[in-house]
């Protein structure tokens, strides 16, 4: 439950909802407990009279403030073991279903600001310059902040895949230029140049859009001059020179078998470097025919496997620990021999992820997160196709039809539960 309160009584430690689009403020949820005074300066300053906050999820022990209208610890009857577990299950799920949400909000508003800029980059060029700037900002200044940031899976309408294949490789792309420390002049050629990665194909049949098997040689040709028409346009939207080597770059290969130039690694921008290696992932992980799709495991094997001649080497080493040995969205069997599908990447361990575990005994809205670097006798045993999981945990665990990343700071969701040996067995 949420109230209203006016802006001058916020206090460290509530957990406020802002009411406001996603590109109007600067925080990385719309959603969030209070942790610092200067973030309550920075809401004061957005200019809103009244926010909404949660009591029974706001901690105002740090501010020497109770919740209003709570009621005290010591009157709330104790609860069994069990039913305690049961309730934790259903917070932390209940925590991870809202932030799910969110992020998809967050996702479908994003992705409608690039459709648009993408609709418009022909008839008003410097318009959407612009707009491909504004976008790129407002997802830095949620992303360039001090907390560990999480890759989240969401769902989203597949009728759009190449605004969701943009979408995708922009903000891997700039989680991969934060990881590595690039500045911010950097970021923003890397932000902008990937969301525009692939603006020359409006210029191509829609059927030579994305490459096929059983294109002819003069068609394959065709499809490959999406790269100069792209660098053509980006010079018309008025694009930075990083931005520019981006879209001119995204398909060459650190060995120089890429095109359009087959140039070297050594003459490849640390940006676009970046952008070729995550567009490479997310093509397998969503090619245009569904059926064709690897899992995020494969994916990511395949990238190992051609790293030392395909990919900078380190690069590819930085983006493996980012999403982990098994990404999020990929299906899973675990050792206990339990389905489960992975929600969050524990970088420290990557063979040990978060995971959603498929349990029929467990009523769906209870169902069982498990932080498997607490769990010494538990792990992946191996990644699965969806067409391996029997229909009923692929039913439980309702993986999206095609992945698509987004992003959350770690401290925005509620830490898994651990699980005891007995509990696995």
């Amino acid at each position: 439950m949420s109230v209203k309160i006016d802006v001058g009584e916020l206090r460290v430690g509530m957990y406020v909802h802002l009411d406001l689009g996603w590109m109007s403020h600067p925080f990385a949820l719309s959603s969030f407990r209070i942790g610092s005074l200067e973030q309550i300066e920075t809401i004061r300053g957005l200019g809103l009279r009244e926010v909404r906050w949660s009591p029974e999820r706001s901690d105002l022990a740090v501010s020497g403030r109770s919740p209003a209208g709570t009621v005290p610890a010591e009157s709330v009857p104790a609860l069994s073991d069990e039913a305690q577990a049961v309730a934790r299950r259903r917070q932390a799920l209940a925590a991870q279903r809202s932030a799910q949400a969110l992020a998809e909000r967050q996702y479908a508003e994003a992705a409608h600001a690039l459709r648009g800029l993408v609709d418009r980059s022909c008839a008003e060029p410097e318009a959407a310059r612009g707009q491909a700037e504004a976008l790129t900002r407002a997802l830095l200044d949620k992303m360039l902040v001090d907390e560990e940031l999480s890759i989240r899976t969401i769902a989203h309408a597949v009728g759009d895949l190449a605004t969701a294949h943009a979408m995708n490789v922009a903000v891997v792309s700039l989680l991969m230029g934060r990881a590595f420390g690039m500045d911010e002049a950097e970021l923003m050629d890397l932000g902008v140049g990937a969301m525009l990665h692939d603006i020359g194909k409006l210029e191509l049949p829609d059927r030579l859009r994305f490459p096929d098997e059983g294109m002819s040689t003069v068609e394959l040709g065709v499809y490959r001059e999406h790269v100069a028409h792209g660098v053509k346009q980006g010079r018309r939207m008025g694009l930075s020179p990083g931005a520019l080597l981006v879209i001119a770059q995204h398909h060459e290969q650190a060995d120089g078998t890429g095109f359009p130039q087959r140039l070297p690694v050594d003459r490849l921008s640390g940006p676009a470097r970046v952008v070729a290696m995550v567009n490479r992932y997310d093509n397998l992980c969503n090619p245009a025919m569904p059926a064709k799709a690897v899992t995020p495991h494969e994916a990511l094997s395949m990238l190992f496997a051609q790293g030392q001649q395909k990919y900078d080497s380190s690069m590819l080493a930085g983006f493996i620990r980012m999403m982990g040995v098994y990404p999020p969205g990929s299906l899973v069997q675990l050792t206990d021999d339990r389905y489960a599908m992975v929600m969050s990447v524990n970088s420290s361990r990557p063979l040990k992820p978060r995971v959603l575990v498929h349990d029929p005994r467990v009523p769906r809205d209870e169902a069982l997160l498990l932080d498997l670097e607490g769990c010494a006798d538990l792990g992946v045993r191996r990644s699965l196709k969806p067409a391996q999981v029997p229909a009923a945990a692929l039913e439980y665990l309702a993986p999206p039809r095609r992945l698509t990343y987004f992003f959350e700071p770690v401290r925005a969701a509620q830490p898994p539960e651990s699980e005891g040996p007995e509990a696995a067995a």
